[in-house]
């Protein structure tokens, strides 16, 4: 129930934010809107208001508003057996469709800039006050690298490190797209590693993580051994056999290694220490869901009303740009297409990990998402508002309109192309759940 809830809120905030910048910016310019639909064709319910149907139809995959005039998701043409009326998307100036197709693109952005904002003006910034490494994952990039637990980062190619996201900046994020020398504090020894250009491959993490984490129990299945053990959500698990754990990824492969097999759980819950005994299933699970939590000193930045915006702007241009980044990857195959898309279920999953987190956390995963719905919306795709974008940039610099004939088979194959995205999509959910 929490799954569907939260994702019902995350994908109805964003797809009403996108639908409302479309009929906000007709309706400036005074056109007239048939309807307002979350959801695609076939209408589920609603309320016709003045002109125009307010409803929630069938196929949730998004959302349209229906302009008159205009060839959309709807297929309608019986307007072309008529004059132009002036309230009608193809009687206004190239300049107003732009805008007004271009519209629910912007609210996206703008929403994501608006969240960001918030929570710079309410929380500031925080980082994680450490440079010192907590765990190095086995066989890792960074163990190849040579980097050990207990190491204090001091600098990446000369540059002070202060806190954690600057590593994270240095090595995640440009993904060692130069050569790195990275000077550390190894037992009082000033030591230097070097990290070759490409060494670290583009779908490939580091593998180290900042000391001060816990891998914390976010939820128990009730049918699985974890609760009948008596495992609880909010639980740290301190060891597994005997071995100390810092992060997640340790608790899922210690639990796979050991399926049918009793192990012994070493859980810190409060102040107090207790052992549970579990047996993973045969799939290598013990029925929870596991992250990873930091809790060691913090800084942090304050913002006032003034400051916040480039804050705001930046982390937006930011998301922006590593989405980008993304979807270049994916379409050149250096990253895996299937370990990258999400549909409805990864989308509850992760809405309701983050909402468990917190408000900060929640409004953070949506203002993501509504970067990824912005981004993949102006891609010109027929049926998306990038491929209406083509059509009339194609419009303005030819002086002559594309055929209804090809809009609408346009339309037509991009919707059925988004359809059996979404099949897939669905499909590669349930495969990796």
């Amino acid at each position: 129930m929490a799954y569907i809830l939260y994702f019902i809120i995350t994908v109805g905030v964003l797809v009403l934010v996108h639908e409302f910048g479309h009929f906000i910016a007709a309706k400036i310019f005074g056109m007239k809107v048939d309807t307002f639909s979350i959801g695609f064709p076939p209408r589920a319910f609603g309320k016709k208001i003045g002109e125009t149907d307010y409803c929630v139809s069938w196929i949730p995959i998004g959302g349209y508003v229906k302009i008159a005039g205009m060839v959309d998701e709807s297929f309608d043409t019986d307007f072309l057996d008529k004059p132009p009326q002036p309230n009608e998307f193809r009687s206004k100036p190239m300049y107003q469709r732009i805008i007004v197709v271009s519209a629910g693109v912007i609210m996206n952005f703008l929403l994501t800039f608006l969240i960001f904002y918030g929570i710079n003006l309410a929380n500031g910034k925080l980082f994680h006050a450490t440079t010192t490494v907590g765990f190095v994952e086995p066989n890792s990039v960074a163990e190849k690298i040579g980097f050990r637990q207990g190491d204090q980062l001091l600098s990446v190619n000369d540059k002070a490190l202060k806190n954690w996201e600057e590593v994270q900046t240095d090595f995640y994020l440009e993904d060692a797209a130069t050569a790195l020398s990275v000077k550390v504090n190894r037992d009082g020894n000033i030591l230097n590693l070097n990290v070759p250009k490409g060494f670290v491959k583009p779908d490939e993490q580091i593998g180290i993580y900042p000391n001060h984490m816990h891998a914390v129990i976010g939820a128990v299945d009730p049918l699985m051994p974890a609760s009948k053990a008596g495992i609880k959500p909010g639980d740290i698990i301190a060891a597994i056999g005997g071995q100390q754990i810092t992060t997640n990824t340790q608790v899922v492969d210690l639990v796979k290694k050991n399926k049918g097999k009793p192990v012994q759980l070493e859980i810190k819950r409060g102040a107090e220490l207790k052992n549970f005994t579990v047996t993973p299933n045969s799939d290598g699970k013990i029925g929870i869901e596991i992250g990873t939590q930091y809790t060691g000193p913090i800084q942090k930045f304050s913002y006032n009303v003034l400051t916040a915006v480039p804050a705001g702007f930046d982390q937006t241009v930011g998301a922006t740009v590593l989405l980008v980044q993304s979807l270049v990857r994916i379409a050149t195959g250096q990253v895996s297409f299937t370990k990258s898309v999400g549909g409805p279920i990864k989308i509850a999953q992760l809405a309701t990990q983050s909402a468990e987190m917190g408000i900060v956390s929640f409004l953070g995963f949506m203002a993501l998402l509504s970067i990824s719905l912005a981004v993949l919306n102006i891609l010109p795709i027929p049926a998306l508002d990038g491929g209406h974008l083509a059509f009339l940039v194609y419009e303005s610099i030819f002086r002559r309109e594309v055929p209804t004939k090809i809009k609408l088979y346009a339309q037509q194959v991009g919707f059925a192309l988004l359809l059996l995205f979404m099949a897939f999509v669905i499909y590669n959910d349930i495969a990796h759940f």
